[in-house]
């Protein structure tokens, strides 16, 4: 079996560089050249270490390095990954689901509440609904393959779905099902700190630089029926949307 140092090469040929930073920019090439595919394990710190000819301290230098840039993430009891990031185009108005599918990612969720009840104060204004109307709410974390990407918390008028069991893996194919899938939306994208609790769920750290997404859905009649918050790794997503000059 083909090892990682022979399919990046030997270090040295002539850089004069830190061992670990010949090994930190080798493992960076591989990266970015496709070599390790995003959510890939790397091997072992010993195994590389024997590969490469170099001490696990200059191993773990190089990853330490690696790890700051965002590149990789240490995942506690698994090992060293390939960080996966998702560029989101800002513009289109898809699920996270489709996002995932449609980059070849396996989309899942793990489901931390579900629960009906009547709109807060807040989801009131969002929703546009009088105080009272029946709403069903999700929280949950969503994946790629095995890799945590997002918390969403989505609220949607009770009326739109037949129950709330409906919703299995996608919120919008489920709305889909029941015709009012939101076909308009306003988002507001902004930076947060994650709190501890946040920080656990996705696998980072209290206070990692996160994305906060805020949607209110809008279906074909022009009813606002969704709202949701989602809070992205920063490190994993890229929101993209494209411009125009329409003077």
């Amino acid at each position: 079996m083909t090892t990682l140092a022979q399919r990046i090469g030997p270090l040295g040929d002539g850089d004069h560089r830190p061992l670990y930073q010949q090994l930190e920019r080798a493992l960076r090439r591989a990266i970015e050249g496709g070599q390790i595919a995003p959510d890939d394990a790397l091997p072992p710190e010993r195994d590389l270490a024997t590969d490469f000819g170099v001490s696990r301290i200059t191993v773990r230098k190089a990853i330490d390095g690696l790890v700051q840039e965002g590149l990789l993430v240490r995942r506690q009891g698994s090992g060293t990954f390939v960080r996966v990031r998702v560029e989101k185009n800002f513009s289109k108005l898809t699920s996270f689901s489709e996002d995932m599918r449609a980059r070849g990612r396996t989309p899942r969720s793990v489901w931390l509440k579900r629960s009906d009840g009547t709109v807060t104060p807040e989801e009131a204004m969002s929703l546009r609904s009088s105080p009272g109307t029946p709403v069903l709410r999700f929280h949950r974390i969503r994946y790629a393959d095995d890799a945590p990407m997002a918390l969403e918390r989505a609220t949607v008028l009770a009326d739109c779905l037949p129950s709330i069991d409906a919703v299995e893996s996608s919120l919008y194919e489920a709305l889909e099902r029941s015709g009012h899938r939101p076909v308009r939306a306003l988002q507001r994208l902004r930076a947060v700190l994650f709190d501890a609790e946040q920080a656990e769920l996705l696998a980072a750290r209290e206070r990692d630089p996160g994305l906060l997404v805020e949607r209110i859905g809008f279906d074909h009649d022009g009813r606002a029926i969704e709202f949701s918050q989602s809070w992205y790794r920063g490190d994993t997503y890229d929101f993209v949307a494209e411009l125009s000059d329409q003077s």
